[in-house]
């Protein structure tokens, strides 16, 4: 039976990880329902793969998994700058607590037990997805790097207190990767973020805006790293 909740107002990208094919297929149709961009991914390293290349919002992830288990998943996406900061739930059919325990000490942020409500699992997707956006949202106005000053209000931005006169675009790409510092930015991700664009169109764009800022910065570009083959991040000294 279809589930019924209010649609989802901001279309997520969720992957959804199961070697269980009728699995698959209800947790997809009711993502779906709710008004989720649904992949799915039926072995561990099929999984790997397709959240390093497509970097989805949510990963639902079941333990009991061929080639790549769940739990050693879970560790890989943490340990890789790319993934590391995408919520995971864990999906399983192991309820003892030790399964739990290890699961979320290796970095997963909730779990939930087969056989589950799929609406409870789709309101635990939403509370998880809104306390992410929250947190994101909970920005300082001014940031300082060194001799960087990021100036928000003023829209402002100075090396070594000289001042590095930006277009909008460029001074909103800095802003985006200042504030998710720590943490890779794919070209698609930054296409959507800073240039509001939902059909994907030549990532170049990202390229050569970030070679741009680079070039304006100076010394101050040493905060802009490039990750080869996805994107981007700022990282402090």
């Amino acid at each position: 039976m279809a589930l019924m909740l209010e649609p989802a107002r901001v279309m997520a990208k969720i992957l959804v990880v199961d070697d269980e094919p009728d699995a698959l297929e209800v947790l997809g149709f009711n993502l779906k329902n709710a008004g989720y961009e649904v992949t799915t991914a039926d072995d561990g390293d099929a999984a790997l793969k397709k959240a390093r290349q497509q970097l989805p919002d949510l990963i639902l992830l079941d333990l009991m998994l061929p080639e790549v288990d769940g739990l050693e998943v879970c560790k890989l996406l943490r340990r890789d700058p790319a993934t590391s900061g995408i919520p995971i739930i864990m999906v399983t059919a192991k309820a003892a607590e030790i399964d739990r325990v290890v699961g979320l000490e290796l970095g997963a942020d909730d779990y939930v037990t087969k056989p589950f409500s799929p609406r409870e699992l789709i309101l635990r997707i939403r509370n998880l997805l809104k306390r992410r956006s929250e947190t994101e949202e909970e920005k300082p106005q001014t940031m300082q790097f060194g001799d960087l000053l990021i100036d928000i209000p003023r829209h402002l931005v100075s090396v070594a207190g000289q001042r590095v006169d930006l277009t909008a675009t460029e001074f909103k790409l800095l802003i985006v990767l200042a504030q998710r510092r720590g943490r890779v930015q794919s070209r698609e991700a930054l296409l959507r973020d800073v240039w509001e664009y939902d059909n994907l169109i030549d990532t170049r764009t990202v390229d050569t805006h970030m070679r741009r800022l680079r070039e304006k910065l100076g010394a101050g570009a040493q905060y802009l790293d490039t990750v080869r083959g996805v994107g981007y991040r700022f990282m402090e000294a």
